[in-house]
């Protein structure tokens, strides 16, 4: 799951750490959790500035926490060739985005340990601050390192629950796709388990709100309706993976791109673009041959004054450039390769000569077509 409304707040390793608009909902409501209700019972001769600059050092390092265990997994997964360029963080925690599933049952199994084995060891080593005690470390520090442990230790087990898309419910998966060799079965399995726990949570949830425990009970419900929709998306996934199985570039590529001669000038190719009222591509063709291809993305990299004297031919993207897929290969191995890549279109290109273009959009068309997916 990616959030479209997002904020960029850093970069490790190689991967972007961006906050859905979410994530200042959830650190909203732990810093008051902390600062008007924990603290002030468990440590009542903290001063009032001291007890909400100590909540907000532990709703900060929780979420650093968090960014922590999604980075074990981005380190994992990238040392097993599925590439994760971003982690987000939501109101309920956080997500890494791998830009294609495990092709092998035993790289899912070493991804998904990976978050929960770095939560254990913070739950070690945040307990050992708490357990230095006010007398050597200080009583913030102490209560730091109390709290800290005991947020990770509910993070490494509510994690662990055997439902998608939880790291349990990928441990699972993981475990049935090994035996059985079938991963459409196991994702069907983990991700029914998913809903199955995020249907109990949201009821769970409603019985402590009823009983007095509101805001426990809140909780509990927007986390398993979080749990109960993602694991239905993933099932969706799965139904799309089976309505592409089979289907070859071939029979979704695009045959009919408009064509350009290089020296087409930008402002002649942007005035096709406004005229055809369609963000496509476009085929640039020299000597008969297809040599490279242009999308108005390109021509607006240009500084618009120049347009009248650069050339498509200046700044097209040649046909070599692009990682093509010849015209048998599977449609969702190509939508794989546009997540691995980050792009949307790819060419279908067979012992050097252009057949097509194969775009997100045309496979979404075929998928509406196939009554599986609607918009």
């Amino acid at each position: 799951m990616s959030s479209r409304f997002s904020i960029a707040i850093a970069r490790i390793t190689g991967v972007d750490i961006r906050i859905d608009l979410s994530w200042f909902i959830g650190f909203g409501l732990i810093l008051w959790s902390l600062g008007d209700l924990y603290l002030p019972n468990m440590y009542p001769d903290l001063t009032r500035g001291d007890t909400w600059s100590l909540a907000l050092g532990m709703a900060t390092f929780f979420y650093v926490s968090i960014v922590a265990h999604e980075l074990a997994h981005a380190w994992v997964s990238n040392r097993l060739k599925v590439p994760v360029k971003v982690i987000t963080l939501f109101i309920f925690g956080g997500m890494a985005h791998m830009s294609r599933e495990p092709r092998r049952a035993r790289d899912e199994f070493f991804i998904a340990s990976a978050g929960p084995a770095l939560s254990l060891a913070l739950v070690a080593a945040f307990g050992l601050l708490g357990r230095a005690g006010p007398e050597v470390v200080g009583l913030k520090f102490a209560a730091l390192g109390h709290w800290l442990s005991i947020a990770n230790l509910w993070l490494f087990a509510f994690n662990l629950i055997p439902g998608f898309p939880l790291d349990g419910g990928r441990i699972l998966r993981s475990l049935i796709w090994g035996i059985t060799g079938n991963y459409r079965q196991a994702t069907r399995v983990a991700g029914f388990l998913g809903q199955a726990f995020g249907y109990g949570l949201m009821g769970w949830g409603i019985m402590r709100s009823l009983s007095g425990a509101w805001a426990d009970g809140m909780w509990l419900v927007f986390i398993g309706w979080f749990l109960q929709s993602a694991a239905a998306r993933a099932t969706i996934q799965m139904t799309m993976l089976q309505e592409l199985a089979g289907v070859q570039a071939r029979e979704v590529m695009v045959t009919d791109c408009p064509t350009l001669n290089p020296v087409t000038t930008l402002a002649r190719f942007m005035q096709q673009v406004s005229q055809s009222g369609a963000d496509q591509c476009f085929l640039v063709v020299g000597g008969g041959r297809v040599t490279g291809l242009i999308t108005p993305r390109e021509a607006l990299a240009v500084p618009r004054r120049e347009w009248n004297t650069t050339t498509v031919g200046r700044v097209m993207k040649l046909i070599g450039q692009f990682q093509a897929v010849p015209p048998e290969a599977s449609v969702y191995e190509v939508l794989q390769q546009m997540g691995e890549e980050q792009v949307d279109r790819i060419p279908v290109i067979e012992e050097g000569q252009w057949l097509g273009m194969i775009t997100r959009e045309r496979i979404l068309a075929r998928l509406r077509l196939g009554g599986r997916l609607h918009p």
